[in-house]
């Protein structure tokens, strides 16, 4: 007999046949990607039909989270009519809301007292960030001296697989900013996209969002530790819309502040002094600290252009005004909020970090769980650290 875990398996599978960015990475058992690819694609309404019957037969827990993504997903391919926030609390079992934007104005506030200099927020948070920015032939270099400090750190909080580690490669004109391709066999490749200034803060968050101790070192702690220790099939697939993908997030946007705050921050700050940065490293938590709220104005962008009938010019506006966002950004996070693949994803860092946050404060060794098991969105929602529900914190 099939068991429930094969059968999601060959389902994500042919959904990334139908949808190739659909499936982040698959490192489970060979022949069962040969037998889905030799099988003719499957219609979305044919796989929604089958997630339906497996989720029939599910009981509670993460799999079944899995499954029920999933089924929304296939059902949109089909056309199925929802909408965008139906979609959104489907796949990520988070329902987006508008932010009041009095949140992002009290941030706003906190930002003034920070920065230094005159004339608009917006302009003075960009001089801040351009004044620290790496030279783009040396990004790649100061890249892998942090990956090896952030490892390091990561090394003390848990057993990494042996034989595993990670190659850095420099891309463009991708509609992110930075990517983890994790490979198998406990390896990944980072792509780090240099179509925008990477300043020093950014260059610290994203090396470590994406390695250690974040997307590269959960997913090969994972394939050690749930596929091959404990037979967890299911796990050695990665599907981007699913509950997955937001505690995956939720784990990589709060690593770097972790690592940062411990007392090997100032050891990571020193590296990038060999390219020339003297970065204030608690200027630059406390700046991080007050603009954090401003990552549910994604959310709000995301909202405006999916349910609101926004122009792309629109949200644009909206993110230089509310995120602070420099034009060049904001364009390049709309092309990112309209692909396909990623329109709905912009949950999962502003609900993932918030609630991962949460969970890290409320459970002991909740960081180490994050990155060794499966821990459940709803999980996280036990813990979230609003006071009162979203629909009400959210609300216009």
């Amino acid at each position: 007999m099939v068991s429930a875990a094969e059968r999601y398996i060959r389902l994500g599978l042919h959904l990334g046949r139908l949808d190739g960015e659909m499936v982040d990475a698959y490192f489970g058992p060979p022949e069962l990607a040969a037998s889905v690819e030799a099988e003719p694609r499957v219609e979305p309404s044919t796989l929604a039909s089958t997630a339906e019957v497996l989720l029939d037969e599910l009981e509670d827990g993460w799999l079944r989270d899995q499954v029920v993504a999933l089924r929304t997903y296939v059902g949109v391919l089909a056309g199925e009519s929802r909408s965008y926030a139906d979609e959104v609390e489907g796949c990520y079992g988070v329902r987006p809301a508008y932010t009041a934007e009095g949140v992002f104005t009290a941030a706003h506030a906190q930002l003034e007292e920070l920065l230094p200099g005159d004339g608009p927020l917006a302009e003075r948070l960009e001089r801040w960030e351009r004044s620290t920015d790496v030279p783009a032939g040396r990004v790649e270099s100061t890249v892998a001296a942090v990956v090896a400090e952030a490892r390091a750190w990561t090394s003390d909080l848990l057993d990494l697989p042996t034989g595993e580690g990670v190659e850095v490669e420099i891309v463009r004109d991708e509609p992110w900013l930075a990517f983890c391709h994790y490979l198998g066999a406990f390896r990944s490749r980072i792509s780090i996209n240099l179509d925008l200034p990477l300043s020093a803060p950014e260059l610290l968050r994203l090396t470590m969002h994406e390695t250690y101790p974040g997307h590269h070192a959960e997913r090969s702690t994972k394939d050690a530790l749930l596929v091959r220790d404990q037979g967890i099939l299911e796990e050695s697939l990665v599907l981007v819309p699913t509950p997955q993908s937001l505690v995956s997030e939720g784990i990589a946007k709060l690593a770097p502040s972790i690592v940062l705050a411990s007392d090997r921050g100032n050891t990571l700050a020193s590296i990038l002094r060999g390219s020339g940065i003297d970065l204030d490293l608690p200027n630059a938590l406390s700046v991080e600290r007050a603009g954090e709220p401003l990552s549910w104005a994604v959310v709000n962008a995301a909202l405006l252009l999916h349910e609101d009938g926004a122009s792309d010019a629109e949200a644009r506006a909206y993110l230089e005004r509310w995120a602070l966002l420099t034009p060049g950004l904001a364009t390049h996070l709309v092309r990112f909020l309209n692909e396909p693949a990623s329109r709905t994803y912009a949950i999962t860092y502003a609900a993932g970090r918030e609630l991962c946050d949460a969970y890290v404060a409320a459970e002991p060794g909740g960081f180490r769980r994050l990155l060794t098991e499966q821990v459940r969105v709803g999980d996280l929602l036990k813990h979230r650290s609003w006071a009162c529900p979203p629909a009400e914190r959210h609300a216009n």
